[in-house]
């Protein structure tokens, strides 16, 4: 080929750097920080383990180990940069990383013939890996809600164009916000976003000089790219080139929606890419975890809790006449039938008059919903906005019929409404609490109801379930969307 042939980028478009605010450095943990932290949050509860067992040299032990320990954690990538929702869970990354290292210091203490107990250097080990998972995730905390956001520039055919900004704009858990679109072809885009540009429907020349153009005339950081038949893969190849070129980063739009990172491993086969995706979580420890954490919590919680149950059940009963408890018949995983209890915080015969209130329903899904429902007592509306009508279900939790964390236990007359898509809700036990109820609760519509329950169902793990945990108190205290 000839020198004069070979691809470069065809314009040059430079970003006015003097006009550009510097960039934010990184609010991330500086890595000689996290090198320190995992050398002595290993090294010196190993030290104190070994020589509390009168175990040989434990000094020098437990230097070694702190040494090994790092370089695992190095050579696993642990110190590098990583873009927003790329790095793993700190558990389960901490958990790999400490598997290796049990495997390389048996290798080693096996070759040079150490006097150490086995069983006493594993045990020396364990503080170190519960210092790691508690430092990655006060990391993790503490990026996440100091990232900066990343300005993105989206470029597409409209309709692929269109649902990634709606759906990057409608939503705050991420850092991502799309500030201008490049569409690909004659059709506009409807996502009210300001148009920088256009590429013709075929590839030309000016590809590269359009996108760069829009990119720095909004100030973005990012190119999000919604491939199409119009987007093959030699114009995106060589769109990247010039974006690259320019100094942009580039990121592509997979169709795979609601997938959890984790679960997503990148490979490369014969010049294509692929995604393997691991199914989702049935059985294996994490749910053997589940149950335990479940039937444990549920039974603290009773016990703890007692108190306020018995103080609130006196209330219901003298506030209205009726039971003090709710049952109502709820579908759990696999659409088995069971007994759900609540606090009553309706009058007795509530159910009887719900189709005299059937017209006044503002769900436009099976689930009925009410802001201002008559049947609802006076002491009910500080129970439902406090969410403590919902403690007896601990009761369900500990016979297994429920979850502390799952998707919302439908009764009978929803599940018959429902389709395919909307069944798959009903593969795990349902939960006490989830992710619909920190994300807005009754707020929300039936489909993003659905969407935030399927979501969980996929992509549930023991770290997540704690998460939710936690951010259930923060919903439960300014009581959005419960009523």
């Amino acid at each position: 080929m000839a020198p004069e042939r070979v691809w470069s980028t065809p314009t040059t478009v430079e970003r006015d750097h003097a006009e550009r605010p510097p960039a934010k450095k990184s609010s991330g943990p500086r890595v000689p920080f996290l090198v320190l932290t995992d050398l002595l949050g290993l090294g010196v509860p190993a030290w104190l383990v070994l020589r509390a067992g009168d175990q040989p040299g434990p000094l020098a032990a437990g230097a070694s180990a702190a040494l090994v320990w790092t370089g695992v954690r190095a050579a696993r990538g642990r110190y590098e940069r990583r873009l927003p929702g790329e790095a793993p869970g700190a558990a389960r990354a901490s958990s790999g990383d400490w598997l290796v290292l049990v495997g390389l210091l048996a290798v080693l203490l096996a070759v040079t013939g150490g006097d150490l107990d086995p069983a006493a250097a594993v045990a020396a080990l364990v503080p170190g890996l519960a210092v790691a998972v508690l430092a990655g995730t006060a990391g993790g905390l503490r990026t996440a809600g100091r990232r900066g956001v990343r300005r993105v520039l989206v470029v597409g055919e409209a309709a692929g164009l269109d649902r990634a900004v709606r759906l990057l704009n409608s939503r705050e858990d991420h850092p991502y916000t799309a500030v201008a679109v490049v569409p690909v072809g004659p059709a506009a885009p409807d996502c009210g976003t300001p148009v920088t540009g256009r590429l013709a429907p075929r590839p030309a020349d000016d590809d590269v000089s359009t996108v760069l153009g829009g990119a720095f005339a909004h100030d973005a950081d990012l190119v999000l790219v919604a491939p199409g038949p119009q987007l093959d893969d030699d114009r995106l190849r060589r769109l990247a080139w010039g974006l690259h070129d320019g100094g942009l980063a580039l990121c592509v739009l997979s169709d795979l929606s609601g997938v959890a990172a984790a679960r997503v491993r990148p490979a490369s086969a014969a010049g294509l890419t692929l995604l393997h995706v691991a199914p989702p979580l049935r059985r294996g420890p994490q749910a053997v975890l589940k149950t335990v954490v479940d039937r444990a919590g549920a039974a603290l919680g009773l016990l703890v809790l007692a108190p306020l149950l018995f103080a609130v059940a006196l209330a219901v009963r003298l506030s209205s006449p009726g039971p003090v408890f709710h049952r109502q018949i709820r579908h759990g995983r696999h659409n088995r039938p069971f007994t759900m209890w609540k606090f009553r915080t309706m009058v007795a015969d509530a159910e009887s008059r719900r189709e005299q209130l059937s017209a006044a329903n503002e769900s436009e899904g099976p689930m009925f919903k009410m802001r201002r429902d008559p049947r609802v007592t006076r002491i009910g509306h500080a129970l439902r906005r406090t969410s403590v009508d919902e403690l007896p279900q601990l009761l369900n939790v500990l016979r297994g019929d429920m979850s502390l964390v799952g998707p919302r236990p439908p009764l009978p007359e929803e599940v018959s409404h429902y389709d395919e898509r909307e069944l798959r809700r009903l593969a795990v036990r349902p939960g006490l609490t989830g992710l619909w109820q920190v994300s807005g609760r009754s707020d929300l519509s039936w489909q993003e109801t659905v969407s935030l329950d399927l979501w969980y169902v996929d992509n549930w793990s023991v770290v997540t379930d704690m998460g939710l945990l936690a951010r259930t108190v923060r919903a439960v205290t300014d009581g959005r969307g419960a009523y």
